[in-house]
């Protein structure tokens, strides 16, 4: 099963939260531990990411799958909040296992394919000479000098372990996997569940041309925008970020 930390134990329904490509659940402590004075909320990290398993399976079947086990552990459904990869396998979860869940969040992201490919980080992650990092601030120079942006190389370090001198991410799985992270699986089934779609008001992640197809999936789907917000809304925004997906779980009627 996934790795997962809890926050609020004790409170109301439960949240679970899932990571986008290259991230962990580390990145989302801000945001669930804002959550959690209401509420259960679960992190999880991601198969081939953080502290969870490996594999050679990396499409959004499996990662769907992978949800529905770590809500099952628990034994009741729950809200779903995914973001980006995390978002494209909570939207295959409601899709494919309606009642494992009641509300669902989606952070930036359509369930539509993208032309655009993240092999070039890989590369770039793969060609750092980790014998020479002895801090996270080595590994970030190399990547930049890769050409790598210097806020990406800073969240790409997040999964660097300084201690083994190993990425915390399976990057030969997520490489050879990349057509099926970037597309999302033809399916005909629709969600009649209350679903969120969340964007950055920079970001171009989903457009307005999306829309037909993300409400032909999801019948009962809104849409909202945090401004001055990218593709990161949550670390760019978080506490405006937190506070839109609070009313929207306490409000929407399940």
């Amino acid at each position: 099963m996934l790795a997962y930390s809890e926050y609020g134990t004790n409170r109301g329904s439960s949240l679970l939260i899932a990571h986008g490509l290259y991230g962990s659940q580390r990145n989302w402590v801000t945001i669930a531990k804002h959550l959690s004075d209401t509420r259960h909320v679960i992190t999880v990290d991601m198969r081939n990411h953080g502290q969870s398993f490996w594999s050679k399976n990396h499409e959004y079947s499996h990662m769907a799958q992978d949800l529905a086990n770590v809500i099952n552990h628990f034994g009741t459904p729950m809200d779903v909040l995914g973001h980006s990869m995390g978002g494209k396998a909570a939207m295959l979860l409601a899709l494919n296992h309606p009642n494992t869940l009641r509300r669902l969040v989606i952070g930036d992201i359509a369930p539509v394919s993208y032309n655009h490919t993240q092999l070039q980080i890989i590369k770039a992650m793969k060609a750092v000479d980790l014998s020479c990092v002895v801090r996270k601030s080595d590994a970030n120079t190399q990547l930049e000098k890769l050409g790598v942006d210097a806020n990406l190389c800073s969240f790409l370090t997040q999964s660097l372990d300084i201690k083994t001198k190993k990425w915390r991410l399976n990057l030969d799985s997520i490489e050879q996997n990349m057509p099926a992270i970037m597309s999302f699986p033809e399916i005909d089934t629709v969600h009649l569940g209350p679903t969120l779609f969340l964007t950055g008001d920079l970001s171009n992640y989903v457009l307005t041309k999306n829309r037909s197809i993300i409400q032909s999936l999801f019948t009962k789907a809104k849409f909202a925008k945090i401004k001055q917000a990218g593709h990161w809304l949550h670390a760019e925004k978080p506490r405006e970020f937190a506070d839109t997906v609070r009313t929207y779980l306490d409000t929407a009627v399940f």
